[in-house]
């Protein structure tokens, strides 16, 4: 009873839509967008404290805890542990409360050689606000990006439900 209780309530915080706008063997292009019943200013500090909200099983060391994002421009998503430790993106753009970009290629992507570009944009929406994640992915033929584009698609809709909830 407990659990269809909660399942209900997130129901009702998050709406989710997700899509891959284009994808080909050298790019992609990833949006997705979700409102939610927390305002703008909880959202924004929920996104600059990745480790509230990434799951765990998306990071290389598999604690989301020992994620960290300097929220500045420059500033890194890094994600750090006793036996080793990896930069996921880099601050291209922000403005506090609204927008995050990074060049952030995350997981495959990096090993793939492609440039990533993540924006996360936040606006009010009604009593609460609403989450846009658009990413735009290039690389070589051999990177097979439209293979790709299906499970970052996963995560990233896994991640702005997990922000948004």
């Amino acid at each position: 009873m407990k659990l269809s209780l909660f399942i209900l309530l997130l129901l009702l915080c998050t709406s989710v839509q997700a899509k891959i706008l284009s994808s080909s063997d050298t790019h992609f292009v990833l949006r997705h967008e979700a409102t939610s019943t927390l305002s703008t200013t909880q959202i924004w500090q929920r996104l600059i404290k990745p480790a509230s909200w990434w799951h765990p099983e998306h990071t290389y060391s598999g604690d989301s805890n020992n994620l960290s994002l300097d929220a500045n421009a420059g500033g890194l998503w890094l994600e750090s542990w006793e036996s080793g430790s990896v930069k996921h993106g880099e601050v291209l753009y922000i403005k506090n409360g609204k927008m995050l970009r990074l060049d952030a290629p995350f997981g495959p992507l990096q090993e793939l050689g492609a440039h990533t570009i993540w924006t996360i944009t936040i606006i009010p929406h009604g009593d609460g606000s609403k989450v846009q994640f658009d990413e735009v992915s290039s690389g070589p033929p051999s990177a097979d990006l439209d293979e790709v584009a299906k499970a970052v698609d996963y995560v990233k809709g896994e991640a702005i439900k997990r922000l948004t909830r």
